[in-house]
């Protein structure tokens, strides 16, 4: 069973997360995401591999390339795509059907059973995420919409499939293969669609540089820590804490207003969290499922 202070370090992943939406807009080129995306997994990658020191032995490479697409390279490209046709809200509002895939899917692939308590945490926190962020006036781009809907679909199949791929290697190995698995598939999509690159300037390198190292090495090592101890469906209502942060930070850096019915949804967010950290702690729960080889 996790520890408070398991779930707490967890959740310092999905808040930090949330500063993506900032550092997108305000520090990266613009129609890029393909290759913004490639230059956030491979360098982290490479550079947990030269730490390590150890690569995948040959019976685990297609599990690692499937867990990369999964979480890096599939997510990651259609997130970026989501981000860059939708307005921020709309974007993260999709996003959060992550969290009641992963109900659905670590019954079908973990055995796990769909508990009543457990849904109604993920329902409650999609509504105070759509509370949080959508505007009347929100525009609803059905390409973005999509893209939105595979990325919450790929990264809640990444995350039960971690929980059941799991190599008897330290997580940060663990880490290092599937950022540099999910850096490699991107890279030859990314120059074949967007073969016209802008010249980066220093500050678009020093967003690309949090974004790769704090917001992928760090945190990822983190996140597949949570989620080799934490129940799939607790940990991914964790992520609901990611368009909190975003807001809070756009509130603290680029003086956007923040209004009651914010701070209400932030609640309801919250409660969502608690919610189904308890129902992860009920009796009954099947044993974690470990394929080793």
């Amino acid at each position: 069973m996790p520890t408070k202070s398991d779930i707490l370090l967890t959740a310092t992943a999905p808040v930090i997360w949330g500063s993506t939406y900032i550092i997108t807009t305000e520090f990266l080129p613009p129609d890029i995401p393909l290759t913004i995306a490639a230059l956030r997994a491979l360098p982290a990658g490479l550079l947990l591999l030269l730490l390590v020191r150890q690569l995948p032995e040959r019976d685990w490479i297609v599990r690692i390339l499937v867990l990369g697409a999964l979480n890096f390279a599939t997510f990651w490209a259609l997130l970026f795509v989501s981000a860059y046709r939708l307005p921020g809200g709309v974007a993260a509002t999709v996003g959060a059907v992550q969290a009641l895939a992963v109900v659905f899917l670590s019954r079908l692939m973990l055995g796990i059973p769909i508990r009543i308590l457990v849904v109604f945490a993920a329902v409650l926190g999609m509504g105070g995420v759509a509370l949080l962020l959508l505007t009347p006036t929100a525009a609803l781009d059905p390409v973005g919409i999509a893209a939105g809907i595979g990325a919450a679909v790929a990264m809640a199949g990444g995350t039960v499939m971690s929980r059941r791929w799991r190599p008897p290697v330290p997580l940060l190995t663990f880490t290092a293969w599937q950022l540099t698995a999910g850096g490699l598939l991107l890279v030859p999509v990314a120059l074949v669609f967007e073969p016209d690159v802008p010249v980066f300037t220093a500050r678009n390198w020093s967003g690309m540089a949090y974004l790769s190292l704090i917001g992928a090495a760090v945190t990822y090592a983190v996140w597949f820590r949570g989620v080799d101890r934490i129940a799939p469906s607790a940990i991914s209502t964790l992520g609901f804490l990611s368009p909190v942060s975003a807001v809070v930070l756009g509130w603290v850096f680029l003086g956007q207003a923040l209004s009651p019915g914010q701070v209400a949804a932030t609640g309801i967010i919250l409660a969502s969290v608690l919610i189904s950290q308890r129902a992860a702690t009920l009796p009954d729960q099947p044993k974690r499922l470990r394929l080793a080889g």
